[in-house]
């Protein structure tokens, strides 16, 4: 028997100690506001059984981790026609890099950069009558948790800040690829990023990529199939310009965000989430990154 909480603690306690702990992000300035000193680890088993260690009940900013949330609800509406308006190999780019969206036509890399993100926002916004509600009625909805919010100063935040994301949003809509206003699918999209999450609630709310597409509750949230590419997206794409390095030494699917949050997952198995805020010159959470690959290297679980 695995001694999940004994190696979580041990990791938490030698992470804690570490000098050299990343960047905060600060061209979001309401990110600057969080301690580069905060970390938290939680895993939650297929099983039931859950595990916690440091500040994993403390809410953060879940940022760039909302886009695969967002995803596994525009595929309920769109199935594979997503694919047409947004392609699924890595970009090899920064999350917010601009240049392979004009090379290519107005056609995203895939789902997880900003322009794909907000080709998916611009399908929410098209399908869903109240949006921002809805949305989030949906992500309380799959991790069973109806306190999870907005953090209205964060959507304030991006939207005073987000000219790249503005620029994006354009050039999408210049190749006739953003069917709604920009300013309503930038809107969503900032209030999408803004949502606040614990450490725990994160991991409940990717059971459901963990389960084959069923979320805590056991309810069929999205196909098995549907599962699958996303969580395959999720290995090649979720960590920007890093993918390759995750997957090389970690071994999982998952997902960052500038936040400092990540999530990963062992299909039929666990959730394992980390918040650090501390970010390295990739925009991806140091300490999280380090704890993961100490996670995966002491229990042996990964999909390799």
């Amino acid at each position: 028997m695995t001694d999940f909480q004994g190696i979580i603690n041990s990791i938490h306690d030698h992470l804690s100690k570490e000098e050299v702990k990343g960047v905060v992000a600060s061209y979001i300035p309401e990110l600057s506001k969080q301690s580069v000193n905060s970390l938290g680890i939680f895993l939650q088993h297929l099983n039931g059984d859950s595990f916690a260690a440091g500040d994993a009940d403390i809410p953060f900013s879940i940022q760039s981790i909302s886009k695969v949330l967002a995803l596994s609800k525009a595929i309920a509406f769109e199935d594979n026609r997503i694919w047409q308006r947004v392609d699924v190999e890595p970009s090899g780019n920064p999350f917010n890099h601009l240049s392979l969206l004009e090379l290519e036509n107005g056609i995203p890399r895939n789902p997880l950069i900003n322009s794909g993100a907000l080709v998916v926002a611009d399908i929410l916004v098209t399908h869903l009558k109240n949006p921002k509600e809805d949305f989030l009625n949906y992500v309380r909805t799959i991790a069973n948790d109806q306190t999870i919010n907005y953090n209205k100063d964060v959507a304030a935040s991006e939207k005073r800040t987000g000219y790249k994301n503005f620029a994006a949003a354009n050039l999408l809509k210049s190749f006739s690829n953003l069917k709604n206003n920009v300013e309503d699918v930038l809107d969503f999209y900032f209030h999408q990023c803004s949502i606040d999450m614990t450490c725990a609630q994160l991991a409940k709310a990717f059971y459901l990529f963990a389960n084959g597409g069923k979320c805590v509750n056991n309810v069929q949230q999205i196909p098995v199939s549907q599962a699958k590419r996303i969580n395959a997206i999720m290995l090649t794409c979720g960590f920007y310009d890093e993918a390759g390095e995750f997957a090389f030494r970690v071994g999982l699917p998952g997902k960052s965000g500038v936040g400092g949050g990540i999530v990963a997952f062992l299909p039929n198995n666990f959730i394992i989430s980390t918040w650090a805020p501390g970010l390295n010159p990739k925009g991806n959470s140091l300490l999280g990154m380090q704890a993961l690959e100490q996670f995966t290297t002491q229990t042996k679980l990964s999909i390799f």
